[in-house]
């Protein structure tokens, strides 16, 4: 694990960043990043800033930015200030590159894309990685080409070694030697991600650089850049990325897939993911539920570990059952109702009185939306496999002793009709549950569900009569 953060931020106020390419949906890897860093600042009671990385002009569409504002809305990662774009800030990233080459940190190169590729091909034959030798970084203005097109690219030092102290990856140290002379502008003008980057993070005032260490060798290309310009340098810490269950990159198969398909297809609540994104690579203790602000109380980057952590939604699952339990009826009842398409007030009411019977069990709002169904099926009932078995010739005759029992109870509440249905058992020579499951069958389509006595309550009394004769007369 990296080094504390306490030194590091006695006395400067923190300022963090998340930092997304529209070039997708908000992924679990770019929540839990923007989750780190806006527990980091807050615990510190700095900052957390968004910027939208939307340079790449072909892949970077609208509907991709509304969906990360959407889905960090839906997590509550709630960011300070407006959200910055990048793209809109291309003349003040030029306006640095043609500053570096006045002070000689930067050059124009006029390499022709014929020379490039013989340097790549080169490269390959000998199987070695590309580094960029031009000849231009230090030639005289008077030999330029006039009118030729050219790219601006770093003078990289190429002396010594460059060590980062990262506070995930501890001290990591790379030779100069390895570092290219990369791209700053493009031949028409535009800025280039790393140049980009940097201005932007130094303009904004971000103090503490948290990302994926799929990042880490770009710190060690973007530091020069930095001091070219004589700015202050940020303190880096770099995240291992989250792996599937099978212990490989997290893809598709794996369920890596944008957030809003967690909210809207898996019925997971926004509370759970984050406290399950929150303990994906950091702990405290033996916590396994952690409120938000338990999480900004605790929180620091010397807990996070240097393993990639891996992801499984079994846990996710569970994790968001203890989120069920403890949510509103209120909420969980508008959340129901939105998936089964019941947002009159009669549905929501019955849904709200349902909700502490069906959420003791549900892992997710699929759960709960499907044990909810019985509610507003239409008689008589369609029943599964499973119930269409429990209703035999037997229990058809149970059903009419259980009618008879039950049409007699004045005071339909639940200590009623346990009594009324006990003695339809007793009177039967069976089992409760004996009786209980064909009334399941009759009265829900299924042979789970409930409890029998709380469905009969929440159907009311000539629902669950009209049900149950429904069954009867098919003897």
């Amino acid at each position: 694990m990296g080094a504390t953060t306490d030194n590091a931020t006695a006395h400067t106020p923190v300022v963090t960043r998340f930092a997304p390419s529209p070039t997708g949906f908000l992924h679990l890897g770019g929540a839990r990043t923007a989750l780190f860093n806006l527990l980091f600042a807050r615990h510190h009671g700095g900052k957390f800033l968004l910027r939208i990385e939307d340079t790449d002009r072909a892949r970077s569409t609208q509907p991709a930015i509304d969906a990360i504002l959407s889905g960090m809305r839906w997590l509550g990662l709630d960011w300070d200030g407006d959200v910055t774009y990048q793209f809109a800030r291309a003349g003040r990233h030029a306006e640095v590159a043609h500053a570096m080459v006045e002070a000689g940190h930067a050059y124009r190169c006029y390499m022709t894309a014929e020379e490039l590729a013989q340097l790549r091909a080169e490269a390959e034959a000998a199987k070695t990685p590309l580094r960029i030798r031009s000849k231009w970084r230090d030639c005289s203005p008077a030999n330029r080409p006039a009118d030729a097109p050219f790219v601006v690219r770093l003078k990289a030092p190429r002396e010594g070694a460059t060590t980062i102290d990262d506070l995930v990856q501890g001290s990591v140290t790379v030779q100069n030697a390895e570092l290219d002379d990369l791209v700053l502008l493009r031949s028409d003008g535009t800025p280039t991600y790393m140049l980009a980057v940097v201005v932007d993070d130094h303009d904004m005032g971000v103090t503490h650089v948290i990302r994926g260490d799929d990042h880490l060798n770009n710190a060690f290309r973007q530091l020069p850049i930095y001091r070219a310009n004589g700015w202050p340098e940020p303190i880096y810490a770099h995240i291992p990325l989250i792996h599937g269950s099978d212990g490989a990159k997290l893809s598709k198969r794996h369920g890596a897939v944008g957030i809003e398909a967690y909210r809207d297809e898996l019925g997971i609540l926004p509370e759970a993911l984050d406290n399950y994104l929150l303990r994906l690579g950091w702990g405290h203790g033996d916590a396994e539920i952690i409120s938000r602000e338990e999480a900004i109380r605790w929180f620091d980057l010397a807990a996070v570990g240097k393993s990639p952590s891996r992801f499984d939604l079994k846990k996710l699952e569970h994790l968001n059952g203890h989120y069920l339990r403890e949510a509103g009826d209120p909420r969980l009842a508008t959340l129901v109702g939105e998936r089964l398409g019941m947002n009159d007030d009669p549905a929501f009411n019955l849904l709200e009185r349902a909700m502490p019977y069906l959420k003791v069990r549900a892992a997710n709002l699929n759960d709960l939306a499907t044990g909810a169904e019985f509610l507003f099926a239409s008689r008589p009932l369609v029943m599964d496999t499973a119930a269409s078995l429990l209703l035999t010739d037997e229990s058809c005759r149970l059903l009419l002793a259980a009618h008879r029992a039950l049409d007699a109870v004045h005071n339909w509440d639940t200590e009623a009709l346990d009594a009324a249905v006990r003695r339809v058992a007793e009177e039967q020579g069976m089992k409760l549950g004996q009786v209980a499951q064909p009334l399941r069958a009759a009265l829900t389509g299924r042979k789970t569900s409930p409890g029998i006595f709380d469905v009969l309550a929440l159907l009311g009394r000539d629902e669950s009569l009209g049900r149950i004769a429904d069954q009867m007369a098919k003897d």
